[in-house]
């Protein structure tokens, strides 16, 4: 592409992988000051709970860097493993109060909503689980609605790490079109890093979801089950035996070109989703980011 890929999306960064080690407020001075970015996404393990002193001073800078705010719920659910699709009500309804309190996180660091993820599934109860996991977004989509703002549930893996009910793409379609009958506020997060372990690729995905997606991601995994980083990792793009490089990121650029997202009006968000390893350098990692994605821009056709 010749015209600047800023000029059809904002460029983020997710806070707590791209930085797994580095102080929270350290690291947040970092891509806040780092006008590759458009847009960042944060969530409370990094930046503290609501009033806090480290939440203050995280919301005053995000409010001077003039990044678009995004909120990952993913943590929440994760950390304490909540299921949002429990078949215990007990359980489902804690999660959804996770989620409710992302929400009001979410407002309070200045973002227009959150993103969450399914949680665990099990054949049996597989088609009870898909209705919780309704009960639970409808209930919190209104919730966000009060205040303006949307609901994201990003698409994940659904037989290799996570094992979330949403899931493959043909299924995350479906939910997102049953979400969508009543909550308009409703969207996919999609992540070609979660392709791989999926057993899909950028024009499955991309093409089947393609009228609810409202948020993306790239990155990478290892797909491949003899491999030393197996699962839902988030490895740099070209680590070794690894899904994902250069060129599945011009592929994937290109797929969402040809659906439509290139949107110079209202650009959406596009996030990199990569962790270093326990023995790789965060700032390198991240720098091998932002080369991959500009040669791959680079490479799409106009």
């Amino acid at each position: 592409m010749k015209e600047s890929i800023h000029k059809y999306f904002k460029v983020g960064t997710i806070h707590w992988m791209s930085y797994p080690r580095m102080d929270g407020m350290q690291s947040l001075r970092e891509i806040c000051s780092d006008d590759f970015f458009d847009a960042i996404e944060v969530n409370i393990n990094k930046l503290g709970d609501i009033n806090t002193d480290t939440a203050k001073a995280a919301k005053a800078m995000l409010e001077q860097s003039h990044l678009k705010v995004c909120y990952g719920a993913q943590p929440s659910l994760l950390g304490p493993k909540l299921n949002p699709n429990d078949t215990d009500e007990e359980g489902r309804k804690k999660a959804e109060e996770a989620l409710i309190k992302s929400v009001d996180r979410a407002e309070y660091f200045g973002a227009k909503g959150i993103a969450f993820l399914a949680g665990k599934w099990a054949e049996e109860t597989k088609d009870f689980q898909y209705q919780q996991l309704l009960k639970t977004t409808g209930n919190v989509c209104d919730y966000a609605a009060q205040k303006g703002m949307s609901v994201e549930l990003e698409v994940f893996d659904y037989d290799v790490d996570k094992a979330s009910l949403i899931g493959p793409a043909p299924l995350a379609a479906q939910f997102a079109a049953d979400m969508r009958l009543k909550h308009h506020n409703f969207g996919l997060l999609v992540d070609l890093s979660h392709f791989p372990i999926c057993h899909e690729d950028s024009k499955q995905v991309i093409r089947t979801c393609r009228p609810y997606i409202t948020h993306l991601h790239f990155g990478n995994a290892v797909a491949d089950p003899e491999a030393e980083g197996y699962g839902d990792l988030h490895q740099r793009l070209g680590y070794p035996n690894s899904a994902n490089d250069i060129k599945e990121l011009t592929e994937f650029l290109q797929i969402v070109k040809e659906e439509g997202f290139f949107n110079a009006e209202d650009p959406m968000v596009l996030s990199m989703e990569v962790m270093p390893t326990k023995v790789e350098d965060e700032e390198i990692v991240l720098a091998n980011t932002k080369r991959c994605l500009n040669r791959a821009w680079a490479m799409v056709k106009d």
